[in-house]
């Protein structure tokens, strides 16, 4: 089974994940932006029985706009967000791809929402993901 090491900027909050995500998305939404200072949001969701967390996690709970609330979770010393929940989607955990740092990591395999924030010059190559009752 594989096993993957994400973690923060300063190494102190990590998540490590066995076997492979069940899925690898990109938002495009501006929470997911403003959370990651860049074009979008990449990430990777693994079912929590999957992901085992050490170091100390500052949290940061939002609602989304659905509704659901998301509760990241951060390192407190460089504040790099490695995970976060979604009560909405009870069971899993989603992880910072970026985290991973591993070229070999697979990429998206959809695109969430929000097609009409993407970045015009920004081109990923995923299946839009169908929005669930």
């Amino acid at each position: 089974m594989t096993t993957r090491r994400a973690e923060c900027s300063c190494g102190q909050l990590s998540a490590t994940c066995s076997g492979e995500p069940t899925r690898i998305a990109v938002c495009r939404c501006l929470a997911c932006k403003r959370k990651t200072g860049s074009a979008f949001g990449f990430s990777a969701w693994f079912r929590e029985e999957y992901v085992s967390t050490e170091g100390r996690a500052a949290e940061f709970v939002r609602v989304g706009d659905d509704g659901g609330h998301i509760t990241q979770s951060f390192c407190p010393n460089c504040g790099a967000t490695v995970f976060w929940t979604i009560d909405k989607l009870a069971g899993f955990v989603a992880v910072s791809a970026g985290g991973f740092a591993d070229l070999s990591f697979p990429p998206p395999t959809v695109s969430v929402y929000h097609e009409s924030r993407r970045f015009p010059w920004v081109e990923i190559r995923a299946e839009p993901l169908e929005k669930r009752g």
